[in-house]
């Protein structure tokens, strides 16, 4: 099992908590502008990477706040937790890609 640290609740259990993807995923800048295949891309596509990354998560079972969390993907280690008003970690290996 997984303890993750809301930045509001404090350490919980990973069960409270429901994962809400990658993390720093831009919204396209004009969505009408965008072709089929760019659209595919921004919707289904992220990246997977071994080591750093960093995720959405929501204290679902707590006060229900999104935050972020940079995860080794290998080692199941949390490297940092931030909310989404805190700038992006600089931690390891670019967490997460160039998104």
């Amino acid at each position: 099992m997984m303890l993750l640290t809301c930045p509001w609740c404090g350490p919980r259990d990973e069960t409270e908590y429901h994962y809400g993807g990658q993390a720093h995923v831009a919204y396209p800048e004009n969505p009408s502008d965008l072709s089929d295949e760019e659209w595919a891309e921004y919707l289904f596509f992220r990246d997977n990477p071994k080591g750093p990354f960093a995720e959405r998560w929501s204290h679902s079972a707590g006060c229900r706040r999104w935050f972020n969390v940079v995860r080794d993907t290998a080692t199941y280690e949390v490297l940092e937790v931030y909310t989404n008003a805190d700038p992006r970690p600089v931690v390891g290996s670019p967490a997460g890609g160039s998104r």
